[in-house]
């Protein structure tokens, strides 16, 4: 394949990828339709994996890569370097992502805001029993297990597109 068009096919699947991200870590935030209150959302959704690391770090790059497919000289430089930064975003989201799934949503259970299912160390992800624990917000856990679970795919797939970009101007040069 050219590598102007692997880029620009690249920078287009970064783009909405980070989008995606953003959009799941909007929802992390509702998670009944409804706002909480900072205290009783779990740190993983307050990290904003999504939005920080999957989101704008990835979206940052998808954009020059998109630009340095046009064969500009300071852009394809700046892809290069941009490439480097979304991938350290696309990590952060996936590590923030995969411990939110860990220890589980922060919820309320017999009115005390905790984390009730860290103590399953992710057992409550196989085992639905464990999900009846948490009593507010309705439905929380397969919400927070949906949206993680996309963000951490997402970010995978996009470490892999940066990684693509970083090594197909190494390997095929930029005409």
């Amino acid at each position: 394949m050219n590598p102007r068009k692997c880029a620009h096919w690249v920078g287009l699947s970064l783009i909405s990828l980070s989008l995606v991200c953003i959009v799941a870590n909007a929802l992390l935030l509702v998670p009944d339709g409804k706002t909480w209150s900072s205290d009783q959302l779990s740190l993983q959704v307050l990290l904003m994996p999504g939005f920080i690391g999957g989101g704008l770090m990835v979206l940052c790059p998808g954009i020059t890569v998109v630009l340095a497919a046009g064969g500009h000289p300071k852009w394809i430089l700046r892809s290069f370097s941009f490439s480097a930064l979304g991938m350290l975003g696309a990590i952060y989201c996936l590590f923030v992502s995969a411990a939110g799934l860990r220890m589980g949503p922060k919820c309320s259970k017999n009115a005390k805001w905790a984390y009730h299912l860290q103590e399953s160390s992710g057992a409550y992800l196989s085992n639905h029993e464990y999900w009846n624990l948490c009593e507010k917000p309705p439905n929380v856990v397969p919400w927070n297990v949906t949206l993680f679970s996309l963000l951490m795919v997402a970010s995978c797939l996009e470490i892999l597109l940066c990684s693509i970009h970083l090594v197909n101007p190494i390997i095929l040069p930029f005409v």
